[in-house]
């Protein structure tokens, strides 16, 4: 798992490390772990041409005694220096002693880079980069492979937010711990490819702000039938989607139900037709919601237009319910905190605008912010949509998916993960754990329907069709088989 903590925890612990180290100690390891990715970038580093941008913080004199073991090593090393008069003086002192040089063109240096360092601004940076390094890290970007110290200068470490230029990296070299931002949009797409480099940090337990799962977690969180289940006690999920404008909707939430570990999904609303026709397993009911059987969770509000009443029948049941898009709209605070049961909240960026009562400029800036206020003002699990979705609760540090691809942003998408996900909950996760394992399954599966690293476009009903291979790749990577008993049939 990847597990992020705010800059206050890690400056703590790096403060409680340096106490027991020799002065310098954590910057020469830090440097060491730099240099040896930039060593890797390159391929090889003699004769290579390397660009440090060097501010006035620590992350200068990380990037200072990097490029000085990379002068070792044969590449020619040139030092922008943007605040002349505040740059790391040993660092500065070691790059020259290693042979390298500070710039006198800083424009010609860069244009001319195979690698450009950013280490202009660390991790307690604020706002946007000044006009100069914006302008510096823009040329960078255009001409060479660019390293981030830490992280991209310009952007928020707890928060992810953007708030002003900032550099777009190849790679970020991050120490210690994993930083919020690297993990969320609209930073995490600036940073690139994340390199952990482990410097001896102690982190407290409990402490982390956002994790993201990998698949040995997801593989131990996805349920398995044992050899007494039949299809009630592996779950039953009901689905109320679908309307007569709308009846593709129900068909892709029960594609996404009946790819989600439950034993049966029951369909409750008016395009079970359509719904039979594509999957003749599904049990249909007419409605309401409470007379349709007995299920472990629900889904509601997919393609449901303007009909309100199957939503309060479903939020009166006592059993975990998933709302979506058309269910959105009827919510409030009250109806929610009034539940005796979980409830998962699955908007997009525009639904937890209204939700909210603010712009989708505004959600968008600031995912982990509205993310969090969602969770805290519905009492609710609010897995919030988008190029980064997060799963957040009212406690805890707030999931977030590693495996999304821009080729889900097509008609439909969500609802299958509404199905995915509800078929999760009836099947016996908590709604935190439900949501976060069904982002990850929805995220492998859209990777898969696109042929990624190509990429084609894709139909909500493709990734409905490789669940099944996404559930088979996390299984299939931690080595999990099926055992030797095999499960009951219902």
């Amino acid at each position: 798992m990847r597990t992020a903590y705010s800059v206050q925890t890690v400056r703590a612990a790096e403060r409680e490390l340096m106490a027991r180290l020799p002065e310098g100690a954590l910057m020469q390891r830090a440097a060491a772990g730099l240099a040896v990715a930039c060593g890797q970038l390159l391929g090889r580093v003699s004769g290579s041409r390397v660009v440090l941008l060097v501010g006035s913080g620590d992350n200068g004199g990380d990037a200072l005694y990097a490029g000085a073991r990379l002068a070792r090593r044969g590449a020619g090393v040139v030092a922008v220096l943007l605040s002349p008069e505040r740059a790391h003086e040993g660092g500065l002192a070691a790059l020259r002693r290693a042979g390298g040089r500070v710039s006198d063109d800083p424009t010609r240096d860069v244009a001319w880079a195979d690698l450009v360092v950013d280490g202009i601004v660390g991790i307690g940076g604020r706002g946007g980069l000044r006009p100069e390094a914006a302008r510096l890290a823009r040329a960078a970007r255009e001409s060479a492979l660019v390293v981030a110290v830490d992280l991209p200068s310009g952007v928020d470490a707890d928060s992810g937010e953007v708030a002003g230029d900032a550099v777009w990296a190849d790679a970020t070299v991050t120490f210690g711990a994993y930083k919020p931002g690297l993990l969320i949009d609209p930073a995490r797409e600036r940073a690139g490819a994340l390199r952990l480099v482990d410097i001896g940090l102690t982190l407290p337990d409990g402490a982390a702000e956002a994790e993201a799962l990998q698949h040995a977690e997801v593989a131990e969180l996805l349920p398995r039938p044992s050899a007494e289940s039949d299809k009630y006690r592996r779950g039953v999920v009901g689905v109320v989607a679908g309307s007569a404008r709308y009846p593709g909707a129900a068909v892709l939430a029960v594609a996404g139900a009946l790819r989600g570990g439950a034993g049966a999904v029951r369909y409750v609303g008016p395009a079970a037709d359509a719904v039979l026709a594509r999957f003749p397993e599904t049990l249909v009911h007419a409605g309401p919601p409470h007379r349709a059987g007995r299920v472990q969770a629900w889904v509601v509000g997919p393609g449901l237009g303007d009909e309100s009443d199957a939503l309060g029948d479903v939020l009166a049941s006592e059993v975990p319910v998933l709302v979506d898009a058309d269910g959105l709209r009827f919510l409030t605070p009250e109806r929610v905190r009034a539940r005796t049961a979980e409830t998962l909240l699955t908007p997009h960026a525009g639904e937890a605008a209204a939700l909210l009562g603010c712009g989708r400029d505004e959600v968008e800036a600031a995912r982990l912010t509205s993310v969090r206020k969602l969770a805290a003002r519905y009492g609710a699990t609010v897995l919030l949509k988008g190029s980064t979705t997060l799963v957040a609760g009212e406690h805890g540090p707030v999931r977030v998916n590693p495996t999304g691809t821009s080729w889900l942003a097509t008609a439909g998408s969500g609802d299958v993960l509404s199905g995915l996900t509800g078929s999760l909950l009836a099947a016996g996760l908590g709604a935190r754990d439900a949501g976060s394992v069904g982002a990850y399954l929805h995220g492998l599966a859209g990777r898969r329907a696109a042929g990624l690293p190509v990429g084609v476009p894709v139909v909500a009903s493709e990734i409905a069709d490789h669940l099944d291979v996404a559930w088979m790749d996390v299984m299939d990577a931690v080595g999990v088989t099926e055992g030797a008993t095999e499960a009951a049939t219902g």
